[in-house]
């Protein structure tokens, strides 16, 4: 079934309270999705750098040999602070380049995301127990979004948790299914180059959308190119360093709902996610119609 949310910040001066505000949207959507949970929060830009988010080996990561050895081989200052099971690596080279050196000389560490901005962590349990685990109630940040799942089809795991990331600063969460996933998978791998690191389609879907904006496309046609080549139904929210999106299926099955006020604009699988945001009885409220892209950033 799963659960999905997500909360962008028009006004900078509520950005400190961005976690304590996004907390109990995810919370809300527990009974949607009790098996594992995970967010994607923008914030703290590397200027002229590149940041990731990287998931602890299974026997514990000594984090401060690992940027040692980074910092030697790629001759700049890599920096990671460790968060639970997660860790924030930063460095001024750029995000390929930092990567790159992740897959090559540590393939058993996973990589929850790359860029500049964005940030992903993601575990097995119910989302209040992840949200405490990395401490989300003080984040803070221009927006955020939000995954619960439902295993239905598949094992529970933190690699099968979204929000999945491909590219620079792109994330997706997905509530639905898609069809041709595995066709889009083979193309994308073996014409584009692109790399998968798990079987989840939504991790497809993330990978088509990079593409295309690494190909010229705005976000929005991207998208819009999304309705004519991602074949199944879906809710899909996507983040981008400069703000979210929002996209239904031609037939939009899976529900939402989103409310906007002059201070914020929001997105949920349903709208007790949103009963608390500050301002929401005075918001414009509507159900995002089907086939239709929806977007706000900071441009």
């Amino acid at each position: 079934m799963c659960g999905i949310v997500g909360l962008y910040l028009k006004d900078p001066d509520l950005r400190p309270e961005l976690g304590a505000l996004f907390g109990p949207m995810l919370s809300e959507m527990s009974d949607r999705g009790p098996d594992s949970a995970g967010f994607a929060i923008y914030r703290d830009g590397v200027e002229g750098g590149a940041k990731l988010t990287l998931y602890d080996t299974p026997d514990g990561e000594d984090w401060n040999a690992l940027a040692t050895a980074m910092s030697k081989d790629l001759g700049a200052d890599v920096a990671i602070e460790p968060l639970s099971t997660h860790a924030i690596a930063r460095a001024t080279v750029s995000p390929q380049a930092l990567r790159g050196w992740v897959e090559k000389n540590r393939p058993d560490i996973r990589i929850m995301s790359s860029g500049t901005t964005l940030e992903i962590y993601k575990e097995i349990g119910l989302p209040s127990t992840v949200m405490d685990r990395f401490e989300v109630s003080s984040m803070s940040g221009s927006h955020m979004i939000g995954h619960t799942r439902m295993a239905t089809e598949s094992a529970v795991t933190t690699e099968g948790a979204h929000p999945f990331n491909t590219g620079e600063d792109l994330c997706l969460v997905h509530n639905g299914s898609l069809s041709n996933h595995n066709d889009l998978r083979r193309m994308l791998r073996d014409q584009k180059g692109l790399v998968f690191q798990t079987e989840n389609d939504t991790e497809v879907a993330a990978a088509y959308f990079s593409w295309r904006l690494s190909e010229g496309a705005s976000l929005a046609e991207a998208l819009e190119a999304g309705i004519a080549d991602l074949d199944g139904f879906y809710t899909f929210t996507v983040g981008t360093r400069d703000g979210f999106a929002v996209l239904r299926d031609p037939i939009a099955c899976k529900p939402a709902v989103m409310a906007e006020t002059d201070q914020w604009v929001a997105m949920a699988s349903e709208f007790r996610s949103l009963a608390r945001l500050p301002g929401v009885e005075t918001a414009t409220v509507w159900e995002p119609k089907p086939a239709v892209v929806y977007h706000w950033g900071h441009a």
